[in-house]
């Protein structure tokens, strides 16, 4: 009888061992769980925060004063407008002799 007893008291301790471990490691993985949730959070708010400063930066108004004064650019006018002739003559034609070359390169 002794050894049943002592036995049980081994399986016992060992159990109770065991779901203090278990107590254990659940605490210290819903902490680290907290943890990543409270960073997640601070990530999404930095985001939408970057995102706010992003659509401010890029105001029409903003681009077109820097334009001007960093890269020296001015609106365009006819006055200073150059216009481009089509070399081979009408723009979209394509001549005799390159229409089956252009219709294998389509394939």
């Amino acid at each position: 009888m002794a050894r049943l007893n002592l036995m049980l008291l081994l399986a016992v301790l060992v159990s109770a061992l065991y779901l203090v471990h278990t107590q254990y490691q659940s605490r210290r993985l819903f902490t680290e769980l907290d943890r990543a949730v409270a960073e997640a959070r601070r990530l999404d708010t930095e985001h939408q925060r970057l995102q706010v400063e992003k659509r401010a930066q890029a105001t029409p108004l903003r681009v077109e004063k820097l334009a001007r004064a960093q890269l020296q650019m001015r609106t365009a006018t006819p006055a200073i407008t150059q216009y481009v002739s089509d070399p081979a003559g009408a723009s979209g034609a394509i001549r005799q002799g390159d229409s089956s070359a252009s219709a294998e390169a389509a394939r």
